[in-house]
């Protein structure tokens, strides 16, 4: 019989040869089949392995792709259906890709056709018990010792319950976490099981809510090399998983993380998380593609990351890589945004220059209809001595870390000539740096404040050491900043810590805290400051996963003074809109000093400033700051036709430093002395 050849034959040719869209595994509903797609831009040969339970060293099934059926450009792609997987009792995959010899600059390739590789765009990873770092960095096979994909359907977030997003803004205030320093303790008072994971800052949801606290940042928790000897996480291995060693039940990281960013949305808290753009642990699938190169056959990646290989921005895989994983964490983990590691790494070109303008990856972010919603923010400088904070980065509307505000209040508060007219204009907004003349239009919520980050000395230990002990970390004392503008208040740690030394530190520990919450900008600071956390004078601790780096909250009681005026200069801030507003401060301030003007000369360690709030509905606001050796007397000049009351001096002991609403202390006469390295915030 002639076939009929009016009826149309129609061949679905993506599930004979697989599609290469989307990149990674993808479980194809409707036809009950898992489509996998790899991009190298230069392998010659893709072998698709899987693995069993019960042996993780031999494949029990190999696909070798044809190129001429299983290649779309440089994606290679398949699609095998699950019954068949399942049959052979497939659990795992990973890939083995080969290609051509190193050959010359931005070719220097590195494929190894027997090295077992993971699937950058795998969504659950699996360790085998073997797993072995050292073994992947040599040639040949590292069968049985390398990660592995996980074969598993996964339920979009769209079908689980989620609770809206916050969004803050005059109340903004980020708190910057460890996920397993936070909890690690067992002073932490969560159950053994939890500490130092996802659900283990659940149980303290609580307490950040009473910190009142309204953003978290996590540094990273993607899934970095456990081996790497890296407890702050910056080796990243994949851009889509959550680190596996931060779950309570390693078997489900993605629900439980999940959990978290529910649970703390439930509390009005946003989720930022600190991410890893710019370099990563693993290499061989396409390195000459993927990594910045040199013409230096023995250093043949370009090193702006500081640790051996930088990403590739222009690629257009790269991209892709990095946008993707963004779009993953918030649209499938919910995530409200992000601060990206060494950002300035983002703007390079592929000869390793900067690209000023409008880099492409950067142009792509502005332009995606999801990251374009979320908080960017920018760690605006890399390791290769490129610095662009302010107008030098071209990332539109990016907040930025702002380490000159760092670097300022800890001169000024240190004591250091000079500082006056810089720490007026940290307090400002930093308007040097995001000006807002009509050319740039620039807002003062761009600037991240911070005194501390996870990256250098914490709040108590600035205060406590003005030399690193950075002996733990194995580097001879020689790595991390030699100079943190730290001052120890006459006593090098606490080994011979006399009271007196003490309570100097924590009203110098006060006045940091107090500045940062008084600038307009956006604050951030590190979990663990609000109660004196210590490190032991460790200005780089990345290396320590023990008590130097996890959060001690005995000290939460032993400090509890210090806890209620953080607590209320947080309280303060939110209560006075005035404070961090969407524009400078401008027509509002009136700058003085012990006297009608302010004293903005080299020797200078005082000013004042009284804050009109009326445009807000809010109070107005006069701050005396005195960083001299010695008691000011300072005259009020501005708002006498109503009486002021005292709100805040931090030379006073607790709870007279930080008045209670309501209860603020009247102040007779327009004189006030400011005793010595003290401020003093009034209200009317």
């Amino acid at each position: 019989m002639n076939p009929d050849v009016s009826k149309p034959k129609p061949i679905n040719w993506p599930s004979i040869e697989g599609s290469p869209n989307p990149l990674g595994v993808t479980y194809v509903a409707e036809e009950d089949a898992y489509n996998f797609a790899l991009y190298s831009q230069n392998a010659r040969e893709v072998t698709l392995l899987f693995y069993s339970a019960d042996d993780l060293a031999r494949p029990i099934l190999e696909v070798r792709l044809e190129p001429l059926s299983h290649k779309t450009k440089r994606v290679w792609h398949c699609r095998l259906p699950r019954q068949q997987l399942a049959l052979a009792q497939a659990r795992y995959y990973a890939y083995r890709v080969n290609g051509p010899a190193p050959r010359g600059p931005n070719q220097w390739h590195a494929f190894d056709p027997e090295k077992i590789l993971l699937d950058p765009y795998a969504k659950a990873l699996f360790f085998p018990p073997e797993f072995s770092r050292e073994r992947a960095k040599k040639p040949g096979s590292n069968a049985g010792q390398s990660p592995l994909g996980v074969l598993a359907p996964r339920a979009s977030r769209n079908n689980l319950a989620s609770v809206p997003p916050p969004r803050h803004y005059s109340d903004a205030i980020i708190y910057e976490m460890h996920v397993r320093g936070f909890t690690a303790s067992p002073g932490s008072g969560v159950a053994a099981e939890r500490r130092g994971t996802f659900a283990g800052i659940i149980e303290k949801i609580p307490y950040l809510v009473d910190l009142g606290v309204t953003i978290v940042e996590l540094m990273p928790v993607h899934q970095f090399d456990p081996q790497e000897d890296n407890y702050w996480g910056y080796m990243t291995l994949s851009f889509f998983c959550p680190h596996l060693g931060y779950a309570s039940q390693p078997e489900t990281p993605v629900e439980e993380f999940r959990e978290l960013v529910s649970a703390l949305h439930s509390h009005g808290i946003e989720v930022i998380l600190d991410v890893v753009y710019n370099h990563t642990t693993e290499a061989d699938i396409d390195n000459a593609g993927f990594y910045l190169m040199t013409s230096d056959p023995t250093h043949p990646y370009a090193n702006f990351s500081g640790t051996g290989n930088t990403l590739n921005p222009t690629n257009p895989f790269i991209r892709s890589l990095i946008l993707d994983s963004l779009r993953y964490w918030v649209t499938e983990m919910g995530v409200d945004g992000f601060r990206f590691d060494l950002a300035t790494i983002l703007t390079r070109r592929e000869d390793g220059g900067i690209d000023s303008e409008d880099p492409p990856l950067l142009s792509a972010m502005r332009t995606d209809p999801v990251l374009r919603q979320v908080r960017l923010i920018a760690e605006p400088w890399d390791a290769g001595g490129a610095y662009q904070l302010g107008t030098g980065f071209p990332g539109m509307f990016w907040h930025q870390w702002n380490g000159q505000f760092r670097d300022d209040v800890r001169r000024f508060v240190r004591g250091d000539p000079g500082m006056v007219p810089k720490v007026m204009q940290r307090l400002y907004g930093s308007d040097d740096l995001f000006p807002d003349r009509i050319e740039e239009a620039r807002r003062p919520f761009y600037s991240i404040n911070y005194v501390i980050s996870h990256d250098g000395l914490t709040l108590y230990d600035l205060v406590s050491y003005e030399k690193r002990h950075n002996e733990a970390n194995g580097h001879e004392n020689a790595d991390g900043p030699a100079d943190c503008y730290s001052f120890n208040c006459g006593t090098e740690g606490d080994e011979l810590l006399t009271d007196e030394t003490l309570l100097l530190r924590k009203r110098q520990a006060k006045n940091l805290f107090c500045l940062l919450m008084l600038a307009n900008g956006i604050p951030m600071f590190f979990a663990g400051d609000e109660f004196l956390h210590t490190q032991r004078g460790n200005s780089n601790p990345y290396n320590q996963d023990n008590p130097i780096t996890w959060l001690d909250w005995s000290r939460l009681e032993r400090n509890a003074e210090f806890f209620r005026f953080c607590k209320r200069m947080i309280a303060f801030r939110k209560a006075h809109p005035s404070i961090c507003r969407s524009r400078f401060w401008r027509e509002d301030i009136r700058w003085r000093g012990v006297g009608a003007t302010t004293d903005l000369s080299f020797h200078s360690h005082s000013f004042a400033y009284y804050l009109k709030g009326a445009g807000l509905s809010d109070q107005d606001l006069y701050v005396m700051v005195n960083a001299c050796p010695e008691p000011l007397n300072f005259i009020i000049f501005d708002g006498l036709s109503k009486p002021w009351y005292r709100a805040i001096d931090t030379s006073l002991a607790s709870p007279d430093d930080f008045c209670e609403p309501g209860e603020e202390e009247r102040i007779i006469g327009s004189h006030y002395q400011v005793d010595s390295k003290s401020i003093v915030v009034l209200i009317h």
